[in-house]
């Protein structure tokens, strides 16, 4: 597994780390029942205090991405049956990413291309295609 982390970046570590993998998910570059590095061996490659990877693990866990086994460490373990609980948790940031697209006068067709062309480079990544 391969991780970047931006030391720069204004995004928080832990969040960069969720980020990336949660899209490792979506691009099946990660996939449901793999157990992931434990903290220490993930902070450690990183070069990352533990606390760091132990609050990206917590807050995927918490967002339904993980479960953590004493024996297997954090598994990947998306449950889409809790979809209409997703779809809630959604709805704040992409209210916001709206809230955003209005006040930068981009339109709801542009909108929907956007959305449109992330869901066609997901499913191409996924059918093991190229960009």
């Amino acid at each position: 597994m391969f991780f970047e982390i931006d030391f720069n970046s204004t995004e928080a570590i832990y969040m960069q780390l969720r980020n990336q993998i949660i899209i490792g998910i979506a691009q099946n570059m990660i996939q449901d029942g793999e157990s992931l590095p434990s903290v220490r061996q993930l902070a450690d490659e990183l070069g990352v205090n533990m606390h760091t990877v132990n609050k990206a693990y917590a807050l995927l866990r918490s967002d339904g991405y993980l479960q953590l086994d004493r024996r297997k460490g954090a598994v990947v373990c998306v449950s889409v049956e809790e979809k209409q609980g997703h779809l809630k948790a959604l709805n704040p940031s992409m209210r916001m990413m709206v809230a955003e697209a209005i006040c930068k006068d981009i339109s709801l067709s542009e909108m929907h291309q956007i959305i449109t062309d992330m869901y066609n480079e997901f499913d191409a990544i996924q059918n093991g295609g190229n960009l």
